[in-house]
C-alpha cells in the first residue's frame, strides 16, 4: 500500500544589523526597515537598520548552505581610507575606438599595484614616453617598463621581454634628484624633459640617456638657490607655486617662481636657451599655467588664455613693459680705467637707462637717436623719414643734445659723469666726462610703448684709457 506524504522543508534566514550608518546621509533604506523597533525594527531607530540574507544558494531544496565564514567576523582595527602614495594601480583598458571602456574595473585576481621605495617620497607626476613609464618622486625619478619585464641574467645584463605585465621592473634615475612638491614645473620637449627640484634648490633636464643636468647651474646657481629656498611649502597652491613650461616658438622652457617672499617682486619669470646653453630673458608676467599648442605659446591668467608672440612686443595681459637688458663691461678687470663713451650695434630705438662704474660713478641717461625731422612709419620705426643733417644749424642742434649719435649704423654717445664730489676732485659732476672704475654696469633701454617692434641689440661697448687716479 503506497501512501503519499507532502513534504515541506524550511530555509533558514539571517538577520544582519547594520551598525554606525548615522553617518551616512541619506540613511540607507533597506528591506523590511519600516518595522517598528519595538519588534526590532530600524523605525525610530536611526544608528541601525536591519537586513535580511538568506541561507541557502538560490533558495533550492537541499542547495547548498552558505555561512558567514570566518572574515565576516574580523574586525578592522584601521577602517578609515589609506593614502598610499607611493604606490600606483591601473584599472582595465579603455579603447574610445572599439567603445571598450574598462577604467570602472580593478579585478583583485590580477597584479594591479605597483609601489616605489616609500624613503623617496609621494609620487608627484607620471609621465608615459613610448614603451616607459618615468615616475617623479619628490626625491627621485624613476622609469617603470611598460607592457614587457626585464630579467637579469647571471652576468648582470639585463633581457627584456615581453609579457602581460602592465606595470614592470622599476629602474631609478642615477642621481639624487626629485621634483619636490611641484609638479606643474614639468615641461617636455622632444626627448627633454625639465622640472625643478625645491628640496635641492635646482632646475633640471632629463634626457633621452638618462642623464640628470642641474640647468640651473648655467651661471645661475645663486640665483635659483635664493629663489627657490624662498618658495613655500605648499608647491601645488597658486599663491606659492613653481610653474613650467615649454615654449615652441622660441624653443625655451619658461619658468615662473612664484612666492610673495620673493625678494624684488612677488614672482621671477624666466627662459631657459638649449642654443647658448643659458638663461637669456626675465619676462614682466606671473602665469596661472603655461603650455604650447601647435607651435603656438599660451599661458592662463586671471581665468583667462592669452597667446603670447602674437605682435605685440612687451606686452602683457593688456599692460606694455619695457624692454632692457643689463651687462657688465669688464675689459682688463686689474686696471682701473675711464670709460669715456658708450657705444651699441642694434637697431634705432635703444637708450641707455643707466651706467655705474665700480667706484660709485654714475652717468646720466643717454636718449635714443633722434634727428631733426624723423618721425615714426606705419610700423613705427623711426628709421622710416631719416632727415639728413644737411645743414649747420641741423648739426649743431643734434651735438648739444645728450642722445645716441649714428655712424656707419652704429650708435655712439659720450659719457656725462652725474656723480657727487668726492674729497680732492677739482672737477666732478656735469663738468666731467668720463666714469671710472675697474668694471661698470650697463642698463640699456627700449620703449615698447614707442615703437611696437622688434629691435635688435647686437653689441654693447666702451671706449677707454687708463686711469691715474
Amino acid at each position: 500500500m503506497s501512501t503519499t506524504l507532502e513534504l515541506k522543508y524550511f530555509n533558514t534566514f539571517w538577520l544582519k544589523k547594520m551598525k554606525d550608518v548615522v553617518e551616512a546621509n541619506p540613511q540607507p533604506v533597506a528591506p523590511y526597515s519600516n518595522v517598528p523597533k519595538a519588534y526590532g525594527g530600524a523605525v525610530g531607530d536611526v544608528t541601525s537598520d536591519w537586513y535580511i540574507e538568506e541561507s541557502r544558494i538560490r533558495g533550492g531544496y537541499n542547495n547548498t548552505t552558505v555561512d558567514f565564514g570566518v572574515k565576516a567576523y574580523i574586525a578592522e582595527d584601521h577602517p578609515e581610507q589609506q593614502n598610499r602614495i607611493n604606490t600606483m594601480i591601473y584599472s582595465g583598458i579603455f579603447n574610445s575606438r572599439t567603445g571598450v571602456n574598462n577604467t570602472n574595473q580593478f579585478s583583485v585576481a590580477e597584479d594591479i599595484t605597483r609601489s616605489v621605495d616609500p624613503a623617496n617620497g609621494s609620487i608627484q607626476r607620471l609621465y608615459a614616453e613610448d614603451t616607459n613609464l618615468i615616475i617623479f618622486q619628490e626625491d627621485k625619478v624613476s622609469r617603470a617598463l611598460i607592457d614587457k619585464d626585464a630579467i637579469y641574467s647571471a652576468e648582470g645584463s639585463a633581457i627584456t621581454t615581453s609579457g602581460a605585465k602592465v606595470i614592470g621592473q622599476i629602474i631609478p634615475y642615477t642621481g639624487e634628484y626629485g621634483i619636490s612638491q611641484d609638479p606643474f614645473s614639468f615641461a617636455v620637449y622632444g626627448f627633454r624633459k625639465y622640472f625643478t627640484d625645491r628640496k635641492r634648490n635646482a632646475v633640471l633636464r632629463l634626457s633621452s640617456n638618462g642623464s640628470i643636468v642641474e640647468i640651473s647651474g648655467y651661471g645661475m646657481h645663486d640665483f635659483f638657490r635664493d629663489k627657490l629656498s624662498a618658495v613655500g611649502s605648499d608647491g601645488l597652491s597658486i599663491v606659492d607655486s613653481v610653474r613650467g613650461g615649454f615654449d615652441y616658438h622660441t624653443k625655451n622652457y619658461v619658468l615662473s617662481i612664484q612666492n610673495t617672499a620673493v625678494s624684488g617682486g612677488d614672482y621671477v619669470t624666466s627662459s631657459f636657451d638649449e642654443d647658448v646653453q643659458g638663461w637669456t630673458s626675465f619676462f614682466n608676467y606671473k602665469p596661472t599655467f603655461v603650455t604650447s599648442l601647435n607651435s603656438s605659446f599660451f599661458s592662463f591668467y586671471d581665468g583667462k588664455i592669452w597667446k603670447h608672440h602674437s605682435g605685440s612686443y612687451g606686452n602683457f595681459y593688456g599692460t606694455t613693459y619695457n624692454s632692457d637688458v643689463t651687462l657688465l663691461l669688464n675689459s682688463q678687470p686689474s686696471t682701473v680705467k675711464v670709460f669715456q663713451t658708450i657705444n651699441y650695434e642694434g637697431a634705432v630705438g635703444w637708450e641707455l637707462e643707466s651706467m655705474t662704474g665700480s667706484s660709485g660713478d654714475v652717468s646720466l641717461a643717454i636718449a635714443p637717436f633722434t634727428s631733426p625731422s624723423d618721425g615714426l612709419d606705419a610700423a613705427g620705426n623711426p628709421d622710416g623719414s631719416i632727415v639728413a643733417l644737411n645743414n649747420l644749424e641741423s648739426l649743431e642742434q643734434n651735438i648739444w643734445v645728450n642722445n645716441f649719435k649714428r655712424k656707419e649704423n652704429k650708435f655712439f654717445a659720450n659719457l656725462i659723469n652725474n656723480s657727487g664730489a668726492t674729497a680732492g676732485e677739482i672737477l666732478w659732476g656735469a663738468q666731467a666726462s668720463g666714469i671710472k672704475g675697474f668694471w661698470s654696469t650697463v642698463k640699456m633701454k627700449l620703449n615698447n610703448t614707442t615703437y611696437n617692434v622688434k629691435k635688435e641689440l647686437f653689441a654693447v661697448s666702451s671706449n677707454t684709457v687708463e686711469s691715474s687716479y
